[in-house]
């Protein structure tokens, strides 16, 4: 039962990505506190920051300029990747598209999931049936994209295998037929600064303001 944190947990999971195809993962001690640390973040926040991923500082730089790069772009450009039921809803949502509660929200995002073909995952699927839409410009923005979700997942398989050992599982007990093949979401956002006509900023009670 979660309790009343005051912040979301900060694990440095290293000692599970470096070790997580070692047969003797779950005797390893550094893995153990891992385990450990997970299994408390899980049990009393709900939420939990990782570091020590492994993932280069250079891709994520590289990811947060080329994103920047993209919502700088003329309003018309961003279009051409409009979101629509058509395109298994992703692509591109403009400032105040997206609502939380009835508020619309003052950010602009690319929605991206798992790509599904036709039939993938039954009727239940057919909505979200489609491809990512990448723009063309900025350049290689699609080939970063793709590289870092790719290591995305992969840092989340050996994540599952700390939380599979946090429950007394297997450490394999999210892989295979279970939950081997993962349905997973990306999505980039920008926040703009944003002002009404007289030059004022926009009002509190705007999400994201």
């Amino acid at each position: 039962m979660a309790t009343d944190f005051k912040s979301i947990p900060l694990i440095d999971i290293s000692p599970l990505v470096e070790k997580w195809d070692d047969p003797n993962l779950a005797l390893d001690k550094g893995v153990a506190e891992v385990v450990r640390e997970l299994d408390e973040a899980c049990r009393e926040a709900g939420f939990f920051y990782v570091k020590g991923h492994g993932i280069p500082d250079y891709l994520i730089k590289e990811i947060r300029n080329i994103s920047r790069q993209f919502f700088h772009l003329p309003y018309e450009e961003k279009l051409k990747i409009k979101l629509s039921a058509a395109t298994g809803y992703r692509g591109y949502q403009r400032v105040g598209e997206n609502v939380t509660k009835g508020v619309p929200d003052m950010h602009e995002a690319i929605d991206c999931y798992k790509e599904v073909k036709p039939g993938m995952y039954g009727s239940m699927g057919e909505a979200m049936e489609g491809s990512n839409q990448w723009p063309n410009d900025p350049p290689n923005f699609a080939k970063l994209m793709e590289e870092y979700v790719n290591l995305c997942t992969d840092l989340s398989k050996k994540i599952m295998r700390g939380i599979a050992l946090a429950l007394g599982l297997s450490v394999d007990a999210f892989e295979g037929n279970k939950a081997g093949d993962p349905f997973w979401v990306l999505r980039i956002i920008g926040y703009p600064v944003l002002y009404h006509t007289n030059g004022t900023e926009m009002p509190k009670n705007d999400i994201g303001w």
